[in-house]
């Protein structure tokens, strides 16, 4: 096979790969974007975009089909508390349908792929090479587990012990959504998400340690148990994490972390996707900006967009894992403002 020169390589074609492909392509740079898996590539995730999200892809030229999203109810055995958007809605899409619509709209924009798998790298002051692609840039989008982070000496091991670490599980069931928030249910040491879906099915996700068994969660949940009672599970439970992933940088020479191959705190918060496509616009923008300092320019502009996410985030998490993980709920209750606060602002 002969080599591929391009301006961008990206390796990973999940929502933020293809997100920063089509980037590239309305930015007038030729991009390759390197992919074992077959289309279209699912993951467990909650499966909800915020109204941030949803523009950000609506720029892309990019609509997937959803359930409009009103915002978030968060429930323990005791109390809940929900707040409603003061502006547009968001959406759940299912993680297939999305990437069919960012698949579809990398394919309008000529975008080239490549069916490989990336296990080794090289890069100087002009380019980087992977396999038969040299680039210019290389835009690491390859997932919690990044191929690429390992590769250019940015891996970290993520802090606090073992079994305190994080997973999702995740399944759909074939019922129509009873609301327009996404529901979060607390118990001891998880929490359960329950998003509305279009084509009637809800995605319910959970969120716990180790081993925590999905089924167990649900018995739990008597209220939600109860609803989704009679229903099928329309596939089988899917998992990921750990979700705690560190870095020591964001960018190496000539390739760019961006998505969760960057760092990624906790899906407490539901602000994956809105984040990633915010390091996708900023990555492509500072290469086309082409000053002195492309990836510094970079690396400043992917902590002002991260900020909220991992301060609201981190402190969520560690309030989740401490002995105020009971109060949680009750507090958000007790201050409705502050709670309104915090969601208006991830959902930006």
């Amino acid at each position: 096979m002969s080599a591929i020169d391009v301006d961008v390589a990206v390796v990973g074609a999940g929502p933020i790969g293809l997100a920063a492909a089509i980037e590239a392509r309305l930015a007038g740079l030729s991009v390759v974007v390197i992919e074992p898996r077959s289309f279209p590539i699912d993951k467990a995730c909650g499966e909800g975009l915020m109204p941030g999200a949803v523009a950000a892809l609506a720029r892309l030229g990019v609509h997937p089909e959803g359930a409009a999203i009103a915002g978030f109810r968060y429930s323990n055995a005791r109390t809940l508390v929900e707040h409603r958007f003061a502006g547009p809605s968001g959406l759940g899409v299912r993680r297939t349908a999305l990437h069919d619509a960012l698949s579809e709209r990398a394919d309008e924009l000529g975008v080239m792929r490549l069916d490989a798998r990336v296990s080794d790298l090289v890069q100087n002051a002009e380019g980087v090479t992977v396999g038969d692609v040299r680039a210019s840039w290389l835009l690491a989008c390859d997932g919690l587990h990044s191929t690429v982070r390992r590769l250019v000496g940015l891996e970290r091991p993520a802090p606090g012990r073992a079994d305190r670490r994080r997973f999702g599980l995740r399944r759909h069931y074939a019922i129509e959504p009873w609301t327009d928030l996404v529901e979060v249910h607390w118990v001891a040491d998880a929490e359960a998400y329950v998003t509305p879906l279009a084509g009637g099915l809800v995605g319910v996700a959970v969120l716990g340690r180790p081993r925590t068994d999905f089924d167990e969660i649900l018995a739990q949940l008597p209220e939600l148990s109860d609803r989704l009672r009679g229903s099928s599970p329309v596939d089988s439970l899917r998992g990921a994490g750990p979700l705690r992933q560190r870095t020591a940088a964001r960018s190496a020479g000539r390739v760019l972390l961006l998505g969760d191959a960057s760092g990624y705190v906790d899906a407490l918060t539901g602000e994956g996707i809105r984040v990633g496509l915010a390091h996708a616009r900023a990555a492509i923008e500072a290469i086309v900006a082409a000053g002195p300092r492309p990836a510094a320019a970079y690396d400043r502009e992917w902590g002002r967009v991260s900020r909220d996410f991992r301060v609201i985030t981190s402190g969520l998490l560690a309030a989740a894992q401490s002995p105020l993980r009971p109060f949680i709920v009750p507090v958000a209750r007790a201050m409705p403002a502050l709670f309104g606060a915090a969601v208006e602002r991830l959902a930006r």
